[in-house]
This record gives structure tokens, sequence and C-alpha cells, in this order.
């Protein structure tokens, strides 16, 4: 049988418990991280940015500042998405990659950065980080399909204080939280639920 991309999402389920004997290889976690540094966002800014935690210190104040779910304490990797807002200087950094160094195709650059200013230089704090914690959630869906690929388990969480998990994390300023993503081999032990989709009729219309 053809494993197909759509096979591998069916596979794919919200671990809730992971299998502590089993850890990520190097090789398949930067295909993972890979897939999230390629991952689409807007202007291309990538304003987020991903702690890997395999500490399992780190793992065990996340789970208080989780609501004590086993995902955290569990899985093998940890991935901690943050939003990153202090864009002034994301924009420049940006464009200095663009250009490679190149006085001349910077300043070719010059009608785009006003675009990106005009855009995100108004926005309020609280509004920066909403458009943040967008782009970070489209790499984490990437993340999550290159995890169903290679057969890894993985669960998107919410399910936390964003303030304690800032302070285990050393955040502050224009980085804070957005979401988690452990990863790892689900637990042996515990039954998978079958997955509920609402129907194509329901979701699609043409």
């Amino acid at each position: 049988m053809t494993t197909t991309f759509t096979s591998q999402l069916e596979w794919r389920n919200a671990t809730k418990s992971f299998d502590t004997e089993k850890r990520v290889s190097a090789s398949d976690l930067k295909t993972i991280l890979d897939s999230i540094r390629f991952a689409p966002t807007s202007f291309g800014l990538q304003p987020f940015h991903v702690n890997v935690v395999t500490s399992q210190e780190t793992k065990d104040k996340l789970t208080v500042a989780g609501w004590n779910q086993p995902q955290y304490k569990t899985a093998s990797h940890v991935f901690v998405f943050s939003s990153i807002t202090n864009i002034k200087e994301r924009i420049p950094q940006l464009l200095d990659l663009m250009s490679d160094g190149n006085a001349q195709a910077r300043q070719g650059l010059k009608g785009y950065e006003n675009m990106m200013r005009g855009a995100l230089e108004s926005r309020s704090s609280k509004e920066l980080k909403d458009w943040a914690d967008k782009q970070a959630y489209i790499a984490l869906g990437f993340a999550m399909a290159a995890c169903a690929e290679l057969k890894i388990d993985s669960c998107p969480m919410e399910g936390f204080v964003p303030d304690q998990v800032d302070a285990v994390m050393g955040f502050s300023g224009h980085q804070t939280v957005s979401v988690i993503l452990p990863i790892g081999y689900r637990d042996p032990a515990v039954a998978v639920r079958p997955k509920i989709r609402f129907s194509e009729k329901d979701l699609f219309t043409f």
C-alpha cells in the first residue's frame, strides 16, 4: 500500500502520553526543524522563535505551567513557539539577508521595506502579538505534518499559563509564548481514540 500525505495525517493523533523510553533521532529532529524554517510567513519575516526543550527539569516545570498534563513531561522533545514583536529590528534583519551585503540591492528593496513598515509599525503591541502568533501557527502546522510523515507523534497545546511558561523559558520584552508542541512516540499502553472529523459537505462549498 502506497503511503500518502493524507494517510499520514489520518494516522496522526493528538498524543496524550508519550513513550518515555523512545527518543526522536537527531536526523528526524533536523527534518522537523527544517519544516519550521521553510514554512511560509507574512512578508517572510518569520516573527517567531522555537525553543527545543530536552531537559527533564525544564519539561517538569512546563508540566506545572501546563496544568500537569502528561504530554509535557513524557515527550522526547518539547517545542516552545514564541512570538517576536520587535518588528523595527526584524525588518532590517530580513532586508540584510535578502541583499546579502550588496548596498545597491539593499537600496532596491526600499519599496518593500516601506510596505512592511507601513503595514506593521502602526499596529499596537497586541495587534503585533496576534499577527506574530498567526505566523507561528503556520510553522506549527508544518511541524505537525513533518512529524506525521516521519511517523512521529505530536500534540499541539494551548493548555498552559502563558506568564508561567514565559518565566520558565526566560522570555521577556518582545518575546512571549504562542503555542507548544510536544513530540515523540505514543505510549503503546494508551489506547488511541478514533479520529472524528466533520464531512466534506460540512466544511467545503463549491
